[in-house]
């Protein structure tokens, strides 16, 4: 569906995600995450995520408390991941935020890109269109768990890390609210590809 900007791959740097996660959140859209896994890179390129905020988002790990790991995690350096587990599947977030703030992105989706018929023998799955349209099954796919967590992605040191791809227009991009969450802030946080066929959820405000 995308071709590449550039035929080298460049990581995205931490100063990346030293900004509001609502910037971070739509700018990740159209890169590239990439896992390497028993010397197999396995892809996908970005195309559904969700922005978190620190104590004072309701629907935040940190909502009114720092305390533990995962509030404390969110305040803490960006670029990192932030993994943790629910209803048995593991969710992979970003941190990011500006000083001051805490703050993370949920990687919602990808588009499989590189390593698909292993993905597709990890998780069982044959249907590409099920293999990572969703947070937890595109962790299972890629192999992602608890190990990456707060381990930086902006290095390959640890065999997970965003490069970029495809930067998308305005036009390209819808957003809703959250998904699976009580209770919300007034403003619409997931944002994802228009008509990409591998988004979780179609609901859209565009």
């Amino acid at each position: 569906m995308y071709s590449s900007t550039s035929n080298a791959s460049k990581i995205v740097g931490k100063h990346f995600y030293r900004r509001d996660p609502a910037v971070v959140a739509v700018e990740l859209l159209g890169q590239k995450l990439v896992r390497m896994y028993e010397g197999t890179r396995l892809s996908g390129i970005i195309i559904e995520t969700e922005a978190y905020y620190g104590r004072w988002d309701p629907a935040s790990r940190a909502y009114r408390s720092f305390r533990g790991d995962l509030a404390q995690t969110l305040y803490g350096e960006v670029g990192h991941a932030l993994v943790y587990g629910v209803h048995g599947q593991w969710l992979l977030n970003v941190v990011a935020h500006v000083d001051g703030d805490g703050g993370a992105v949920l990687i919602r989706a990808l588009e499989p890109c590189e390593g698909v018929e292993v993905m597709k023998n990890i998780t069982g799955t044959r249907n590409v269109y099920m293999l990572t349209n969703g947070p937890g099954k595109l962790t299972r796919a890629l192999m992602i768990d608890k190990s990456f967590h707060k381990k930086p992605i902006y290095t390959i040191e640890h065999g997970l890390w965003v490069e970029e791809y495809v930067k998308l227009g305005p036009s390209q991009i819808a957003k809703s609210r959250r998904i699976g969450v009580s209770r919300d802030l007034p403003q619409e946080l997931r944002f994802y590809v228009h008509g990409n066929p591998f988004v979780s959820k179609k609901t859209s405000i565009r």
